[in-house]
């Protein structure tokens, strides 16, 4: 009596479990397959080109810097105050005229008309006004003309030994204005520029060794030049 309850209790259980792994077998067949991350679709052409930097059309950039020859179109335009001449613009790299523009837009250089004028500028605008101001720019001939002075033996290294810059992001000095040359070196010496080589550089310089590098730059040649101004009519 004993064994066959024994028996049966075991025959039972072992068809609890079988009915048991059998359920677990079907609950995990009715569920879905997991399903794939749906794939990303490729970047259309459309965006990579928006994405990508346009070339520069100067075109465009004649437009939207129009107002700029109010003052770097007129010979011998001078800021009114502090009173100093206006750069020369033509034969400039243009890329380093549109790292100056960003300069003046991103408050890097402190110069309030300068700001007005750029802040509303895109990045595309910026390298069209830039191209088209710069027209063709000065062809280095790597050599000194006539003796560099000591305080401008550094500045060759990346001014050229002509004043005609040795990269695009530099720029050229050949022919700038004197003035103006002291007065963007002071900028750099008190602050008002924020470029931190030029910074380090300007903080040891005295007032006549400014006076010295911006003599010996502005009389180099080929030289930058005001950029021409179009007179029009009345109407036009």
């Amino acid at each position: 009596m004993g064994r066959g309850r024994a028996t049966h209790v075991r025959a039972v259980s072992i068809a609890l479990i079988a009915a048991g792994a059998l359920s677990l077998s079907g609950a995990m067949q009715a569920q879905p397959p997991a399903e794939a991350p749906a794939p990303q679709p490729a970047a259309t052409p459309a965006a990579q080109s928006a994405a990508a930097p346009q070339a520069a059309d100067p075109k465009h950039g004649k437009a939207v810097s129009y107002t700029c020859l109010g003052c770097h179109g007129i010979a011998d335009y001078k800021n009114a105050y502090p009173m100093y001449s206006v750069p020369e613009l033509r034969g400039q790299n243009p890329e380093y005229l549109a790292i100056a523009l960003h300069g003046y837009k991103d408050g890097d250089r402190a110069h309030i008309t300068m700001h007005s004028q750029s802040e509303s500028l895109s990045e595309q605008d910026m390298t069209d006004a830039a191209a088209y101001l710069a027209g063709k720019p000065l062809v280095p001939s790597g050599k000194p003309q006539g003796t560099v002075p000591p305080a401008a033996q550094l500045c060759v290294s990346c001014h050229g030994q002509d004043g005609v810059a040795i990269a695009p992001i530099y720029p050229s000095l050949a022919g700038q204005h004197e003035d103006y040359l002291v007065r963007a070196l002071n900028e750099y010496k008190h602050g008002g520029r924020k470029n931190p080589v030029m910074k380090g550089f300007a903080a040891n310089l005295k007032d006549e060794d400014i006076a010295q590098i911006a003599a010996y730059f502005s009389r180099l040649t080929p030289a930058l030049a005001t950029e021409p101004r179009p007179y029009t009519r009345l109407g036009e």
